[in-house]
């Protein structure tokens, strides 16, 4: 079975979580549905957050009729920073320590928008929210001892890097795939600032390609792009599929000394600045431009961190 099959009844096989608390954006439908399922069903506690209480609580019902009784919900907002500074302040309380964030939810190619404080909404969202998000709950993961952070990024990346000068697209004409290539950009160098800043303390961060799956993340598509993606050399997963390279940057041991790294198919992606989109650019990987967004993105939330 190849890394592309893999799913997550798969990777973790073997495995207990029995102690360990996951937290999970995006965790009450799609590829963030199934994470939590399949951690919880190796005994992990896990936190459903989303922006949607419905939502949440049906989420957590289904898992806890898949037998799963350690499940808890956290309502936040993405696109405002104020939802995500109390829902981070709420869950610091609830749990001293944190083994593993997975860092799921996102939007993608949607029309131009604005967040609350007035970011473009999927640099906003995809990536600024969770960098406060994560930051913020930093305590918590240093305290596990040895926690594990997952960013989903995702091929899209190599539609461009972060534009450290325009972010938010105030003076560069708007393009939504460029928005998203450089919001799943960011989530890669934050995935590498973090690791350089926290892998002493313990915590190891991993950048994530899931793989291209039907989910509610397409809802913007239009059907320019649904042709584009037919036209895709890589076929679409499961959800189970989608989620294993998640699970397995949460959980493998062999990633412990691989902190930082870009990953796919439940596997290391290689470096790839060719116009195909597999593998990992070079400036997805770069500690100087990890360095900048690091800088940039303490400018834009207002606060600086340091542990």
């Amino acid at each position: 079975m190849s890394g592309f099959e893999l799913s997550t009844y798969e990777v973790l096989a073997g495995v207990n979580l029995e102690g360990k608390q996951a937290i999970i954006t995006g965790g009450a439908a799609g590829l963030g549905f199934e994470t939590a399922r399949a951690l919880g069903s190796k005994g992990a506690h896990v936190v459903l957050v989303g922006r949607n209480a419905d939502k949440l609580e049906m989420a957590k019902i289904q898992l806890m009729r898949l037998g799963q009784t350690k499940v808890d919900t956290e309502l936040m907002d993405l696109e405002d920073l104020e939802s995500v500074k109390g829902a981070a302040e709420r869950l610091l309380k609830r749990y001293p320590t944190v083994d593993i964030l997975i860092n799921n939810a996102g939007i993608m190619a949607c029309p131009l928008a604005r967040t609350k404080q007035g970011f473009e909404s999927q640099f906003g969202t995809n990536h600024l929210a969770h960098f406060l998000f994560t930051c913020l709950l930093a305590p918590s993961l240093i305290a596990a001892g040895s926690a594990r952070v997952v960013n989903l990024s995702s091929s899209g990346h190599h539609e461009g890097s972060v534009n450290f000068e325009d972010p938010n697209f105030e003076t560069t004409p708007y393009e939504k795939w460029a928005a998203y290539g450089a919001s799943k950009t960011a989530n890669a160098l934050f995935s590498v600032g973090l690791n350089a800043r926290l892998e002493s303390k313990g915590v190891r961060s991993y950048a994530v390609h899931p793989g291209m799956i039907a989910t509610g993340l397409g809802r913007h598509l239009v059907p320019e792009d649904l042709a584009r993606f037919a036209a895709a050399p890589e076929p679409f997963k499961t959800e189970p599929q989608g989620a294993a390279t998640s699970v397995w940057a949460a959980t493998a041991p062999e990633l412990a000394d691989k902190g930082g790294s870009f990953l796919a198919n439940c596997q290391v992606a290689p470096i790839n600045d060719g116009p195909k989109h597999y593998g990992v650019k070079t400036y997805a990987t770069s500690l100087d431009n990890a360095d900048k967004l690091w800088t940039l993105s303490e400018q834009l939330v207002g606060a600086t961190f340091s542990w």
